[in-house]
């Protein structure tokens, strides 16, 4: 699969996810969380490739996909990726959950979500 294409099934499953918690839908949820997750694997395996490829997300027009996108892509571009971070927790809404707790993680030194 081309990388503009993980990208984009990254941020489709991502909002899908996002769309069934608001239904309480949590098979759908878990559902697209794996395919979001996949998405994410193929992308690391091709290196800075693949995390230039999924910064593009970092100005999608939904707050939950530049978000989750900022949390993977902290350590590879920190400053921008802090900075969506810090305005989807200002917005609220389900994405300030993980946004919040990401940039935590960060402060606290814990976060690991895309290692070197």
């Amino acid at each position: 699969m081309r990388l503009d294409e993980l990208v984009e099934q990254f941020a489709r499953n991502v909002a899908a996810q996002t769309d069934a918690i608001q239904r309480g839908d949590a098979k759908a949820g878990n559902k697209s969380a794996k395919l979001y997750g996949a998405a994410l694997q193929a992308l690391r395996a091709q290196g800075d490739a693949g995390r230039e490829a999924l910064a593009v997300l970092l100005r999608h027009p939904r707050t939950d996909v530049r978000a989750m996108a900022a949390a993977f892509l902290l350590r590879y571009r920190t400053d921008e990726s802090k900075a969506v971070l810090e305005a989807a927790v200002l917005e609220g809404g389900i994405a300030a959950i993980g946004a919040t707790l990401t940039l935590r993680r960060w402060a606290e030194g814990t976060w690991a979500l895309d290692p070197a």
